[in-house]
């Protein structure tokens, strides 16, 4: 498990849990989850800032699936079901956002190819290797980005989506990942239906979503 910024890179990483644990049981027992639940704010986040046009105060926070429970720091999709034009917006918008996430790993093991077959080394040595390939693709990206922007997806002009080369390695498309669903927090879905209407305002709203989600 992994938390990446806008540039690919990977923050921070949970490697070595066992096969059988689903993401939601890795994130709720992580220093991750712990530290950005801190009341003392030990990762020296940013403090809420208002949006563009706009004066109500949002957290800073992190685009994530399902898997996550909704709250102020991870912001997952409204359910697929009985969903709002502006609930419709907000998935479309935070999915583009995700897909960053999905290149940054796509682009992690088309790299490494160790990423795309079973690893025979004892788990001790393997989680030395991943964490070890994980801060040589920080490395070249910071060395070397025209690197990963020949992998990663990239937009036309219309806004259509061109694979990039790693979403060939069928094999890493083809992972199963066992998943739950985690509990969310009242605060987290009221940020999540504010940022849905902003989504949809004059102030936060872009000229294609409506096209894109039809």
């Amino acid at each position: 498990m992994a938390l990446v910024d806008a540039d690919y890179k990977f923050l921070w990483i949970d490697v070595g849990s066992d096969g059988s644990s689903n993401d939601a049981s890795i994130y709720n027992g992580s220093e991750l989850k712990e530290g950005l639940e801190s009341p003392n704010n030990i990762f020296n986040l940013p403090e809420e800032k208002s949006l563009p046009g706009d004066d109500v105060p949002v957290p800073y926070y992190i685009v994530g699936d399902n898997a996550f429970g909704i709250n102020k720091s991870p912001m997952n999709p409204f359910p697929i079901r009985n969903m709002e034009h502006h609930d419709r917006i907000f998935n479309y918008r935070l999915s583009r956002a995700r897909r960053v996430v999905e290149n940054a790993f796509g682009i992690l093991a088309h790299k490494f190819r160790v990423f795309l077959r079973t690893m025979n080394q004892r788990p001790g040595t393997c989680r030395k290797i991943i964490t070890t390939c994980v801060i040589l693709h920080n490395l070249i990206g910071l060395r070397y980005p025209a690197t990963h922007n020949n992998m990663m997806d990239l937009e036309e002009q219309n806004l259509n989506v061109i694979p990039g080369a790693w979403r060939n390695d069928k094999v890493l498309l083809d992972v199963y990942h066992e998943r739950a669903r985690n509990t969310g927090t009242q605060e987290g879905r009221q940020i999540r239906r504010y940022l849905g209407h902003y989504f949809t305002s004059k102030a936060g709203s872009v000229p294609w979503q409506d096209k894109m989600i039809l």
